[in-house]
């Protein structure tokens, strides 16, 4: 059964999210093309820059992300409440930084912003669209798709339609999506230890703490935009936790690690078997909406349905 997406992402209420986006017609998002041997490495600075920008500029929190070879992964918290609470002048500002005049000057931009601050109407319209995932998506999808269509000389869809969108809704689901997502690259055989995950949130965390240390002890933070969510960890901790989780998938390092449970995982109160099934669960065993058995439950019925998909796995894997 079909859901619309405007009842999973309600207009108006902070939620977070793992959003997945495709290729399409045998395209490659970087990576190289072993059917034309083209390599398309150069865009995946082009997707890390472009959500990095984004996120400065919506009132969002970047969680995670990993840009593979013809999809890229998200987690985000998006909350519309922080954006109705800005100024008119915080909204024009960051509105016009998004969609600046085709003059590139200091003078087009502010003659841009007072007109802007001068039509509420208008004002309105941007500030409901700075609170908005699907706006946030759309402003990272179709730069990247002209840009490469030009590159690639060609019209046409670049993307497979709209994202795919799960709504995390728990402490326990976020870091599942985030373990998930970072460990997308050694999954897919192209990066061989966290370190070497080029242009993923766990490498951007790894250098923070090789610059900083003291960030090691620190609550665990979004990789850029605002802090809008308190997450139940600290980033070594985090760090220890991703590490553990690979390690205990990778068949030919079965027994390499003790299996000592990591902190994170105390602090949730899941045992190391059901938080293997719970990461491996991010990409087959749900799919609208990760968390436990009974969170799931009270979503369908707030979407006026019987069921959701991966309430069954969630109850197997003892997520109640």
């Amino acid at each position: 059964m079909t859901t619309a997406r405007a009842l999973l992402v309600p207009a108006h209420a902070p939620g977070t999210f793992h959003c997945v986006q495709r290729c399409v017609r045998r395209a490659y998002l970087c990576g190289v093309d072993a059917y034309s041997g083209r390599s398309f490495e150069h865009r995946r600075e082009w997707i890390e820059q472009r959500l990095l920008d984004l996120a400065n500029h919506f009132a969002v929190a970047l969680l995670g992300y990993a840009v593979m070879s013809n999809h890229l992964h998200i987690v985000l918290h998006i909350d519309p409440t922080t954006a109705a609470a800005w100024s008119d002048d915080e909204v024009a500002r960051r509105w016009i930084a998004l969609f600046p005049p085709r003059e590139d000057s200091d003078a087009a931009r502010l003659a841009k912003e007072q007109v802007l601050l001068g039509n509420r109407e208008r004002l309105a319209v941007c500030r409901q669209r700075l609170g908005s995932l699907s706006w946030f998506m759309r402003c990272l999808a179709e730069p990247i798709a002209r840009r490469a269509n030009r590159e690639d000389e060609v019209s046409g869809r670049f993307w497979q339609g709209r994202y795919r969108c799960q709504a995390l809704l728990d402490e326990r689901a976020i870091l599942a999506a985030l373990a998930y997502v970072d460990l997308n690259p050694i999954r897919a055989g192209i990066a061989d230890g966290l370190e070497h995950s080029h242009h993923t949130s766990i490498q951007q965390r790894i250098a923070a703490v090789t610059e900083q240390p003291a960030r090691i002890d620190q609550p665990l933070q979004p990789v850029a935009g605002l802090p809008l969510l308190s997450m139940p960890c600290t980033l070594g901790d985090y760090l220890q936790l991703v590490e553990w989780t690979g390690r205990q998938q990778r068949g030919d390092k079965r027994g390499a690690i003790a299996r000592d449970m990591p902190n994170a995982l105390r602090r949730l109160g899941l045992p190391p078997e059901r938080w293997q099934l719970a990461v491996r669960g991010i990409g087959s065993g749900w799919w609208r909406a990760v968390g436990g058995a009974s969170d799931l439950v009270q979503l369908a019925r707030n979407l006026g349905q019987c069921w959701l998909k991966g309430t069954g796995f969630a109850r197997r894997a003892g997520l109640a």
